[in-house]
């Protein structure tokens, strides 16, 4: 049988009546089917972008820094990449990169403006839109539905209860960024409780930012998923760490990531492992194939 006639008959075995052991079949004949559709989405190039929102567990912790140096590390592997910066003055990514977006995230869910032409093309080769704190209207729009490429970054702002935006909430994967110091640590963990409560999210990751070594990152990265497990029931996986290095400032002086400007510096290898790694993060079925069909009609609509 074809593809397309398992999932029917799976559909129509799921929704048939049954007793006793048949609701155990009817549940793994559900899944069986939420795979096959995930496979039909992937096989006729719906697959949706992964999207992963960045936050900082207290201001100067490095996230902007983090989310060029990611975007700049996805390309060179080969991917399209859309950088989202909800952050605002002068040391936003949209401040420290050269040429300003043509439009904002409002304009582009609004559908004024395409996205190529709302934003800038950064010199690494990823876009970067500003989202404004006045987008609250455009702030629900599926983001998938716009960007055909294979991540969205968010550099993500968080309101005064400690919750994310609308948009960023939309993401696979959340990523508390720290710093290993005492301060931070103790933030990041705040951090991480406001969202737990704000969003019932039962999985996080986080990064260790300007680790002097490894052994001290993988303490740090421990003992918060070790706390967060006993005390608020939540999954803390790590999500890499990246080496302090003086690389980083000179590389932001010339306005390039340090992807981009010193290859072979101990922070570029970080974000190029981390950029990997990230690919191969699981994600959830349904958000994939929905967002994926959302996206095909909303191209499909745009066509028309």
């Amino acid at each position: 049988m074809c593809l397309t006639q398992n999932l029917v008959w799976l559909r129509q075995a799921a929704q048939r009546p049954c007793k006793g052991e048949g609701a155990a079949l009817n549940k793994v004949v559900s899944d069986q089917a939420d795979g096959l559709r995930y496979l039909m989405a992937q096989h006729s190039g719906m697959q949706a972008a992964h999207v992963i929102a960045l936050v900082g567990s207290s201001p100067r912790i490095g996230v902007t820094s983090v989310a060029l140096n990611l975007a700049a590390a996805l390309v060179q592997q080969g991917k399209e990449v859309l950088l989202l910066d909800e952050q605002s003055g002068s040391r936003s990514a949209t401040a420290m990169c050269a040429g300003a977006a043509a439009g904002s995230w409002s304009d582009v869910a609004a559908g004024g403006m395409s996205l190529p032409l709302a934003a800038s093309r950064m010199a690494c080769g990823a876009l970067l839109l500003p989202v404004y704190r006045n987008d609250l209207a455009a702030a629900a729009t599926a983001v998938r539905s716009v960007f055909q490429g294979q991540v969205i970054l968010i550099d993500a702002r968080l309101d005064e209860s400690g919750a994310l935006s609308p948009l960023a909430a939309q993401a696979d994967d959340v990523i508390v960024v720290l710093r290993p110091q005492a301060a931070s640590i103790t933030a990041a963990y705040t951090c991480i409780k406001q969202l737990h409560y704000a969003h019932a999210l039962q999985r996080l990751r986080i990064m260790v930012n300007q680790a002097a070594g490894m052994p001290e990152a993988q303490r740090v990265l421990n003992n918060l998923a070790a706390t967060g497990s006993r005390y608020l029931g939540l999954a803390l996986e790590s999500a890499g760490c990246v080496a302090a290095d003086p690389y980083l400032a000179r590389a932001q002086g010339l306005k390039l990531s340090v992807v981009e400007a010193f290859q072979t510096s101990a922070a570029a290898v970080d974000f190029r492992r981390i950029a990997g790694q990230l690919l191969q993060w699981p994600r959830n079925v349904e958000t994939a194939v929905e967002t994926a069909g959302a996206a095909t009609a909303a191209a499909t609509a745009r066509a028309h």
